[in-house]
């Protein structure tokens, strides 16, 4: 492909990115609106029976009857394949909410794709294959098996069948949770404490129980942890299904399920559905700042440069978080307050300040601040869990490649950039780190030279995963690591057999078309194709003008459903093939042509 095309094609896609930046001054993006949330959602505000929300539940009502799959199922995103939890929990919904026999035709057809897969609608059927599907990890089950209940779909009888949540295990230290497998992700507590509540009022009844006098503590607890946006994490499911649940157990008064139902209200959207987050505002901007690498200071002016690193640092913590006690220095996800402090926006933004860094003391500081949270958060294994260190065995606690490799890269190119401002201590800190994270990435790489991620999946592997995302990432990474000036040459061996090999990986599974999927065979996508370039940009050329051939035939920069939430719950962004396209070209073009920096 002739360099011209490739740099003007780069033009484009750079005004484009920075003409989305919002009037605030940061990149906000776009979340795909969720079949799975906008069913939680509609049922929450239906139990909390405001009338002032009836136009809101049709509206939700109609978003989803009109969303429906060919198959008669749901999926996560309406580009994403049917599967079981989000078509059950639209069944709920649907059963709930509709009137005069308005959804009647859409039960008929979720019932007959729940037959195919071998689930009749009762009790026995859906309560087994739910707990199957999820198996130990009981983060996302139980919240469905409760809204089928609620939703009447399920009898209370069934509930004998359904584990109860300890959620008075909730009350002792944080330090204490990682003892007593608790069977949810670190940051599923509010479901634990909701959820948990509302099975053991429904099965206990009148009758008295030990467990009784942890109600209101944990109640207590739980109210504690509420954001003032009145939304947990940020995320719609999550919310809801904990407004609903207090509600149904009888805390009608309750601030937590006050605001939480203020919050799904303020997040409906005007086609009636619900996202399944607020925003990734604070990831996107970072990526975007990536993307644009040194060319940033060219395409924005001095103002919005100043706007764009007083956003980053407001954001970052400067106290313990409330929601997971986590030490000051982190950042998370978006600029609302239901955010969490965690392992991959953390250093996204030091990257970030790092490219945007003018030398001020306030910028220094924050860097190295944020250098350190990660040190702390590292595991005995070497490797970053999202969260909370040593929290537990479930797989969104754990350590995991591209969370590593995103630490690296920060704490390295930190190294690069400040070295003569580290104190001796942080340095010995920072090395010490560094040499555990290069072993926990040689361990964790497949002898085929690939790595998984975590938060990224791909709907049509085998597995779901999404070796060539999580293969991409963490040898980007590494690349950017090995043109730093301050590693080492011990590092720099090592990485460096790392990345060959993670090349070969990623030559292996380019598709015939040109493109990248999750993995070879597997149909092309835009934020694939395009990282997979970044990460080979400097060495395979012919590889990646074979990538940028068939980037250049997708003219919508359509997102796909590669994002994962947790418990196997897909999303798009809207800005992730943007973002990935220009960074891909930028490289590319940087090291085969010179015309990129």
């Amino acid at each position: 492909m002739n360099p011209d095309i490739l740099t003007a094609k780069y033009n484009d896609l750079k005004q484009k990115l920075v003409g989305d930046l919002n009037d605030k001054g940061f990149w906000t993006g776009r979340l795909s609106t969720s079949a799975l949330s906008t069913a939680v959602a509609i049922v929450a505000l239906k139990t909390a029976g405001d009338k002032n929300d009836n136009d809101r539940i049709e509206n939700g009502f109609r978003w989803i009857l009109n969303k429906i799959n060919p198959d008669g199922g749901y999926g996560d995103t309406t580009g994403s394949v049917s599967n079981v939890s989000t078509t059950l929990l639209c069944y709920a919904a649907v059963s709930f909410c509709h009137k005069d026999k308005s959804g009647v035709s859409s039960l008929v057809s979720m019932e007959r794709w729940l037959e195919g897969k071998g689930i009749a609608i009762n009790p026995d059927t859906i309560t087994r294959s739910v707990l199957k599907f999820y198996g130990k990890d009981y983060t996302f089950s139980i919240p469905i098996l409760s809204m089928l209940n609620l939703c009447g779909v399920i009898p209370d009888s069934a509930l004998r069948k359904i584990p109860m949540l300890p959620f008075e295990l909730t009350l002792l230290p944080a330090s204490f949770y990682r003892f007593f497998n608790l069977r949810v992700v670190s940051y599923a507590l509010p479901a634990l404490i909701g959820v948990g509540i509302y099975i053991h009022r429904k099965r206990s009844g009148q009758r008295l129980s030990f467990r009784n006098k942890f109600v209101k503590p944990a109640i207590k607890k739980l109210d504690d942890l509420l954001p003032e946006s009145g939304g947990f994490l940020e995320a719609i499911p999550l919310t809801g299904f904990v407004a609903m649940c207090l509600h149904a157990s009888g805390e009608i008064q309750n601030i937590t399920v006050k605001k939480g139902i203020q919050f799904l209200r303020n997040t409906q959207r005007n086609d009636g559905g619900w996202p399944i987050d607020t925003d990734l505002s604070s990831w996107v901007t970072t990526l975007s700042i990536k993307a644009l690498g040194s060319d940033i200071v060219n395409l924005l002016t001095e103002q919005q440069l100043s706007l764009l690193r007083s956003h980053l640092l407001k954001l970052q913590y400067k106290s313990v978080h409330p929601f997971n006690n986590a030490g000051p220095g982190g950042w998370g996800w978006t600029s609302f307050t239901g955010s969490v402090p965690d392992a991959d926006d953390t250093p996204g933004a030091i990257l970030a300040l790092l490219q945007l860094y003018t030398g001020k003391n306030e910028e220094r500081e924050a860097i190295l601040n944020g250098c350190k949270w990660l040190i702390r958060l590292q595991n005995n294994d070497g490797g970053f869990p999202t969260f909370c260190r040593g929290w537990g065995r479930l797989p969104f606690d754990s350590s995991c490649a591209d969370l590593t490799g995103h630490a690296v890269c920060a704490l390295v190119k930190t190294t690069e950039k400040l070295g003569g401002n580290i104190d001796r201590d942080t340095k010995a800190g920072l090395n010490k780190c560094l040499e555990k994270a290069v072993g926990y990435l040689e361990k964790k790489q497949s002898t085929d030279g690939s790595w998984l991620p975590l938060w990224f999946g791909n709907q049509n592997t085998k597995e779901q995963t999404n070796p060539v995302y999580g293969t991409s990432k963490v040898c980007t990474y590494l690349n950017d690591c090995v043109s730093a000036r301050c590693p080492g040459e011990v590092y720099k061996d090592r990485i460096t057999l790392m990345i060959e090999s993670a090349r070969e990986y990623l030559l292996l599974q380019q598709n015939s078309d040109g493109s990248w999927g999750g993995e070879k065979g597997i149909r092309g996508t835009i934020e694939e194709t395009s990282l997979a370039i970044c990460a080979l940009s400097g060495h395979e050329r012919d590889a990646c003008l074979e990538g940028f051939e068939w980037l250049a035939k997708q003219t919508d920069l359509k997102p796909a459903p590669i994002g994962l939430y947790f418990a196997l719950l897909w999303y798009d962004e809207k800005l992730y093939p943007v973002i990935y396209y220009t960074e891909a070209l930028r490289r590319f073009l940087g090291a085969h042509f010179d015309s990129a920096q």
